[in-house]
């Protein structure tokens, strides 16, 4: 029989570092991969590293790891005068970094994009330490790109990245999404209940994540009385910084048909009921919309860099799997196109079945065979 290293087979020998976040989009695919290797390897030693003050210093702690947090922020392109403490900081971070990497001593660091991943896959890279990057959207990120040339692999979640990043670094992995969607069947009775809903009728859900999106909150304002005259359900999940508005501007049209909340507590049951989604362009969400199949509306934000919301959109638009509206056009089109298409049954099964295509299943476990492949000297079957 083949032996095997009794210390690389418990875990006990493999620390890794994974950096970035900044958004949730950055933050859950970390933490899937963390949980993914983590899965594998039960004792490993794992050591995240943030920017202070981002999202990621309190959701990794809720997560159950470790976070170091680096001063690092972004570029100020409207105030240049700005940039002179950001280099500062800039500075400070590299330095920060190199310690932390020297201390942990991990096996692989992995990068998800977001500012602090250009000081801690730096410092890897200078201490030779293999790098794993993980894009998330099919238009590269400033940093990944920076980054690829020492990367040693790039796990990517669209086809055609070599024009962003050397052909043969490339995995299509796929980006990880929350297991938990996957627990409630389409059409469950039990999503029905608990937002009060009649299975009999078609439902909308309208999403513009956590902060919420003010063009699809205003686009729908602006058609309410369409929206509740037209004999369809509607969830909408405003975002915290627009409830006020929008309940103010739905109690004329108040009725169990209409939810108008700034969060939705229970997504699995909303994708559950739901017969049409409107939604931004995130990464995140397009790949649970893929990997539930659902029929789709993007409305891309125009505020992110480098516009890469509208090619996340393009991806699936191009191939007939999403109905893209720019937001410039949505107080116009965003309504009308959402109740044409609700109520056109082939249209929706059109968009479903092209979406599935485009679905990557068990991401985070395939990113972390991608890390294992880096780690230095490991054990290997014989």
């Amino acid at each position: 029989m083949p032996t095997k290293n009794k210390t690389a087979e418990s875990g006990k020998s493999h620390r890794f570092i994974i950096s970035g976040g900044g958004t949730g989009g950055h933050i859950f695919p970390a933490i899937s991969i963390a949980n993914a290797l983590k899965a594998k390897y039960p004792d490993a030693e794992f050591l995240f590293v943030g920017a202070l003050g981002r999202m990621e210093m309190e959701r990794v702690p809720q997560a159950g790891y470790k976070i170091e947090g680096l001063p690092v922020r972004g570029f100020d392109r409207k105030n240049m005068l700005k940039n002179v403490k950001v280099l500062i900081d800039l500075f400070k971070s590299t330095r920060k970094a190199r310690k932390i990497v020297k201390k942990f001593k991990p096996q692989v660091a992995i990068g998800v994009g977001g500012y602090a991943s250009a000081p801690t896959l730096r410092a890897a890279s200078a201490y030779g330490i293999p790098t794993l990057l993980q894009e998330q959207n099919s238009y590269a990120g400033v940093t990944n790109k920076l980054l690829a040339k020492k990367a040693s692999c790039i796990c990517v979640a669209y086809e055609g990245m070599e024009r962003f990043f050397p052909k043969e670094k490339i995995v299509l992995t796929g980006n990880p999404v929350r297991q938990d969607l996957f627990n409630v069947p389409p059409k469950a009775e039990e999503a029905y209940r608990f937002f009060g809903l009649n299975p009999q009728k078609k439902t909308l859900l309208i999403v513009g994540g956590s902060l919420g999106a003010r063009t699809i909150n205003q686009s729908i304002i602006a058609h309410l009385k369409e929206l509740c005259e037209s004999g369809i359900q509607v969830i909408w999940q405003t975002g915290k910084f627009y409830i006020e508005e929008a309940k103010k501007a739905a109690e004329p049209y108040a009725s169990a048909e209409l939810i108008v909340t700034d969060f939705v507590s229970r997504m699995d049951y909303a994708y559950s009921v739901a017969d049409l989604v409107i939604s931004r362009a995130g990464a995140s969400s397009i790949s649970e919309l893929c990997l539930l199949q659902k029929p789709v509306i993007l409305v891309p934000s125009p505020n992110v860099a480098e516009d890469h919301q509208t090619k996340n959109a393009l991806a699936l638009s191009e191939k007939n799997a999403a109905v893209l509206i720019k937001d410039n056009e949505a107080k116009e089109k965003l309504v009308p196109e959402a109740l044409e298409l609700i109520n056109n049954e082939k249209g929706l099964k059109n968009l479903s079945s092209n979406i599935i295509k485009l679905a990557q299943k068990d991401s985070a476990s395939r990113i972390a065979e991608e890390v294992i492949k880096l780690i230095p000297n490991r054990t290997i079957k014989s």
